[in-house]
């Protein structure tokens, strides 16, 4: 175990394949709230570092973070599905090691977030169907493994995926370039590729993501995202050459918002905040329907559940280019930028 020096008052712990992260305070022995972490792809579980320390030092009381590391470097390549079940084997491994947790979180970076949906998507519990005396009250809209469900928080994650035009911003917009990557992108990234460009026909079913709307078999994937009180987009609205900002807001083209420079000295990257009700009767397009606009059917989909939408942007910074790790502050010593995002994810976090 280690422990920072005493006025930093944060622990960690290396266990079983992840990293947990809290207060040494005396308070922290009543922290009930275990807020999971993952890491995007080609990442560590180090690059929530920053993150997981000042959510544990600022709300010492309330949380225990826990950084994955069952899907780290190479293994970000194996695919979401493979990945997501390996993220529901340690979740349960955490919650089992913490019996006194009565609530959850994701925080996910880049394609950590897909990983992230596709998890809560097995570790659903759905309500009781008969009032049960003594049961808390959460139970009777579904759990996350018996948790309750708080806050799910994505950052720079491409949602709807990395296929179409500037979806993938450092293929600058150019078609033949777009469509060269779809049918090369699984020499570079393995399954994980193909699930992100949506080339993943496999036993004659529809692409992953596009599976993902809804719930499929006893994969509750729309069911678990809707059970979270709160569902949080971060984007970046440019200098993300990674993912670009209509699939990380889940937003059509006419839908991007016009954005200006931010006036809020706390938070003086985060230049546009959208409340995104949910529109329940824009029903997602049948998933056998093969000839649909497979973007538009994601949208559509995830459109049902309502998102805050938080679009940010370091066009002014130095790292500016390097926007995709700005935004989760990777490296403190090179991202540091980042800081009003993660403490703008505190300061609104439920608890």
């Amino acid at each position: 175990m280690d422990c920072g020096p005493r006025e930093n008052v944060v622990c960690s712990e290396s266990i079983n394949g992840g990293r947990d992260v809290w207060s040494s305070k005396d308070s922290a022995s009543s922290a009930d709230h275990l807020v999971v972490m993952a890491n995007g792809i080609l990442g560590r579980s180090k690059d929530w570092k920053f993150a997981a320390e000042q959510f544990a030092r600022m709300l010492p009381d309330k949380v225990i973070v826990h950084c994955s590391e069952r899907n780290e470097s190479k293994m970000t390549l194996d695919g979401v599905d493979v990945m997501g079940e390996r993220l529901v084997e340690e979740v349960v491994e955490v919650i089992k090691r913490k019996p006194h947790v009565r609530k959850i979180s994701f925080i996910a970076h880049s394609m950590g977030g897909l990983v992230a949906r596709y998890a809560i998507g097995r570790l659903y519990r759905p309500p009781k169907t008969e009032p049960v005396e003594g049961a808390r009250c959460e139970d009777s809209r579904g759990t996350i493994y018996g948790l309750e469900a708080m806050n799910f928080i994505t950052v720079a994650t491409p949602h709807l995926g990395s296929r179409g035009n500037k979806q993938v911003p450092f293929l600058f917009g150019v078609s033949a370039f777009e469509k060269a990557a779809c049918l090369i992108i699984h020499w570079i990234f393995g399954r994980t590729g193909r699930h992100l460009f949506l080339t993943d026909f496999e036993e004659g079913k529809p692409p992953l993501l596009q599976r993902m709307v809804d719930d499929w078999g006893d994969l509750y994937f729309m069911s678990a995202l809707r059970a979270f009180k709160r569902r949080v987009a971060y984007s970046n609205v440019g200098y993300d050459h990674i993912v670009g900002w209509r699939t990380s807001s889940i937003r059509r083209d006419r839908e991007l918002p016009k954005w200006e420079d931010s006036l809020n000295e706390k938070y003086p990257h985060i230049v546009y905040e959208e409340y995104s009700e949910a529109k329940d009767g824009e029903q997602p397009i049948s998933v056998e329907d093969k000839g649909s606009d497979m973007l538009e059917e994601i949208v559509r989909g995830l459109s049902r559940v309502t998102w805050e939408k938080v679009d940010v942007s370091f066009h002014s910074s130095r790292q500016r280019n390097a926007a995709h790790s700005i935004i989760q502050v990777k490296d403190h010593f090179m991202h540091s930028e980042g800081e009003d995002v993660i403490q703008h994810m505190i300061d609104h976090f439920l608890t």
